[in-house]
């Protein structure tokens, strides 16, 4: 049995935002998941129906076997759940947060100390575990707050955008944490990004959604793989529906995405469609501002699938994220 499954979800908020457009995919028993979008593409509010938190419109979703729906306090027994504002009290120990946590989610009375040592030891906060969390670091605020979503050891721990807001240094130990969070416990992870890189270093699978939709599924070396050769990315202003004209006939180009001022080519090696590309542009009198060549990205795959390139800060016509 998937650890998580959805199918079919729907949301729409007041003022007609369509927050989610019949959002599917299933999460395997012990992988991490990743749902990865900008801000906007519907990944908190698929988070937050998973959690019980808010209620879908339509379709059907269960987690750990318990239906977010008609079982859901089912569900919250065998969850926990990291979102993105912080939920530990500043003005309380690492300690005290963490047993007040295991308390609210009825960790049994003779075990609790035994568990918040273990946490408090499993995430390196024991020196910090006594000091107010108001002079805890960022990233220290980050792996007390997974503390707390573990304490109860939870089936499935939802983390919705884990690094948003941390330096890329604490950004790498978190990575490093949750590493060793799939290779020591048995959780599955139902994690949340807007960075590509962080799907790509975490992620055992992903969906990619865009504006309430999934639009692909895989592994990310499946997905990337899928895109096939090498990619050139060129920059040429307002000249790029004409440019993708032009280029769609030269030697070794399999194809054009014109978008704005940038023209991806996938060609089947970049080697030798360079040259041929920069002549032909020439030829046409096109100025290229840039030119680069790389191997597939998540980048290339999001580009592929919805037509436009990746943009981590996209924001709903209200203004709000979803």
């Amino acid at each position: 049995m998937d650890a998580i499954h959805v199918e079919n979800l729907t949301k729409t908020y007041k003022g007609g935002v369509k927050a989610l457009q019949g959002v599917s995919f299933n999460v395997k028993q012990g992988e991490i998941f990743g749902l990865l979008g900008p801000n906007g593409a519907g990944k908190s509010t698929t988070v937050r129906i998973l959690s019980t938190l808010s209620q879908a419109d339509g379709g059907r979703a269960t987690v750990a076997g318990h239906d977010v729906t008609s079982d859901a306090a089912g569900v919250r027994r065998s969850i926990g759940y990291v979102a993105q504002a912080t939920g530990v009290d500043r003005w309380a120990t690492g300690r005290e947060n963490l047993t007040l946590q295991a308390q609210m989610l009825r960790v049994s009375t003779s075990t609790i100390r035994a568990r918040v040592g273990e946490m408090l030891d499993w995430v390196n906060l024991n020196e910090a575990a006594d000091k107010l969390v108001n002079t805890y670091s960022g990233g220290m605020k980050r792996r007390l707050e997974i503390a707390m979503g573990l304490v109860h050891q939870p089936k499935v721990l939802f983390l919705d955008e884990p690094t948003t807001g941390l330096d890329p240094e604490t950004r790498l130990a978190l990575w490093r944490d949750l590493e060793r969070l799939r290779a020591e416990r048995d959780v599955t992870v139902l994690l949340t990004t807007h960075y590509l890189e962080e799907a790509d270093a975490l992620c055992d699978r992903l969906s990619i959604v865009d504006h309430g939709r999934v639009v692909i599924e895989g592994t990310p070396s499946a997905l990337k793989a899928d895109i096939a050769g090498d990619t050139v990315t060129i920059d040429i202003g307002d000249a790029g529906v004409r440019a993708g004209e032009i280029l769609g006939g030269v030697n070794g180009v399999l194809e054009v995405i014109p978008a704005g001022a940038l023209v991806t080519v996938r060609v089947r090696d970049g080697a030798t469609a360079v040259p041929l590309v920069a002549a032909a542009l020439g030829q046409a009198h096109i100025a290229v501002h840039t030119m680069t060549l790389g191997r597939a990205s998540l980048d290339d795959v999001y580009l592929k699938y919805t037509g436009h390139h990746y943009d981590a800060g996209f924001a709903t016509a209200t203004g709000g994220k979803r």
